[in-house]
């Protein structure tokens, strides 16, 4: 299939906004400015590294993929955001702890010209923090209109042309769908009386939406996975996405999971414990706040495995998660799993895996990615949920009706047969065509 219309050149610059300026941003900030002037690689980034093979292997065709599809530069980010608390994004940075003094150093320029816009906050849906830097508004469609105008005053003095926002806030208490989030017109009555189901996240959604303004959700709340904001976003013609970055314990889930089922191996259980000391583990010590991230890592292994085509393999998998906050381990946090598998005749067999990850430089590319390619699929007139882009999440968004994919690998196949099709170049339709060159 040909794809027929253009995509926009990028043009000026494009402003990237992010709601919680603690780890994960400050991180993908100081990042961007390492590489950018040179001192360092944009390693863990598939827009800056990886490349994307055209026509038959024989054509050895394999250009970059910054090289095939117009992405933004680096040098024409600029960035800005909303926090509780009002630390400059160096100051912020330093109290996460993630990165060593000298790489701290290199950026503290551009970093301490970060100031936080005061944020929409309720502690009722992210109970073990607080903070001073918080709107006050009579109701919530105020405080969302409020964060419109944080949108304009931003673009207007960074002088950007364009701008996309995710999410790097921390996770809200676990929400299921109301029937207030069935349509714009009764999401924005909600907002109108302070409906409980209208979360603070949802407002920054509303808010960019509603600015023409793409918006990734880095977190497993709920936010724009209802009616009403998708329906918003292809009105709006913007494109959306999410959910909760795939970095740690559920990457590797990901990767292992679809290997047993290509060797029909089975699995009797999966036990995966965490144990972190950051922001996000102060968060997910509250039980609501657990249940949703719980909620978002559960679902892998079910959409992998298919346990109802293969109900003697994986029908009975016992399929456990724990995170525990610890605060000495910061920001470093450790994923141990313990999987028990069968093979030929039923004999058992056990494989540990001990994951000691840094949590924000896993999830520092993917804020990058995704800025790149939400822009990029503005300028291609995407609108709505962009499947697409899964490989980056937890628990992606996908057409209704219709199961997400969970294995890395097709995902990472989908995403980059969209890129061809942007280009009207020919897709590839054989999986292992695109891994082995």
């Amino acid at each position: 299939m040909r794809r027929l219309t253009s995509i926009a050149s990028p043009k000026g610059k494009l402003g990237v906004l992010m709601p919680g300026m603690g780890a994960v941003s400050t991180t993908f900030m100081a990042g961007v400015e390492l590489v950018r002037t040179g001192c360092a690689l944009p390693i863990g980034s598939v827009t800056q590294l990886a490349t994307i093979r055209l026509g038959k292997r024989t054509e050895r065709r394999s250009p970059l993929i910054r090289e095939f599809v117009p992405l933004e530069k680096l040098d024409n980010l600029v960035f800005g955001g909303w926090d509780i608390f009002p630390d400059t994004a160096y100051e912020a940075a330093r109290k996460a702890g993630v990165l060593e003094p000298p790489h701290l150093e290199q950026v503290k320029g551009l970093l301490s010209s970060i100031q936080p816009m005061t944020a929409a906050f309720d502690q009722a849906y992210v109970k073990k923090l607080d903070g001073p830097h918080v709107k006050k508004a009579k109701t919530k469609l105020d405080l969302a209109e409020a964060i419109k105008e944080d949108i304009q005053r931003f673009k207007k003095e960074s002088g950007a042309q364009r701008l996309v926002m995710v999410w790097c806030g921390s996770t809200e208490v676990f929400q299921t769908p109301h029937l207030v989030h069935a349509d714009p017109a009764r999401f924005e009555k909600a907002m109108k009386e302070n409906h409980p189901a209208i979360a603070p996240s949802m407002l920054y959604a509303w808010a960019a939406i509603t600015s023409g303004v793409p918006f990734a959700n880095g977190a497993p709340n709920l936010t724009v996975d209802i009616p009403a904001l998708q329906e918003l976003a292809r009105g709006h013609n913007v494109p959306i996405c999410g959910k909760d970055f795939k970095t740690g314990q559920t990457l590797l889930k990901t990767v292992l999971a679809p290997g047993f089922k290509a060797r029909m191996l089975g699995l009797h259980g999966w036990f995966s414990t965490n144990i972190l000391g950051n922001r996000d583990g102060e968060v997910l010590d509250d039980p609501d706040s657990f249940k949703t991230k719980e909620e978002s890592k559960l679902g892998v292994l079910e959409y992998i495995l298919q346990p109802q085509l293969y109900p003697e393999l994986y029908g009975k998998l016992c399929h456990k998660v724990r995170i525990n906050y610890y605060p000495p381990r910061g920001d470093n946090k450790e994923g141990w799993d313990n999987i028990d598998i069968f093979g030929w005749l039923g004999y058992p067999m056990q494989i540990k895996v001990d994951f000691l990850c840094r949590d924000s430089i896993l999830a520092a590319p993917i804020v990058l990615d995704l800025v790149l390619f939400l822009d990029l699929a503005k300028r291609a007139g995407l609108a709505g949920i962009q499947e697409w882009l899964s490989f980056y999440f937890k628990s992606p968004m996908h057409a209704p009706k219709l199961y997400p994919e969970h294995d890395l690998f097709i995902q990472l196949m989908k995403l980059k047969n969209t890129l061809r099709w942007l280009r009207g170049e020919d897709l590839i339709t054989h999986l292992g065509a695109e891994y082995y060159d």
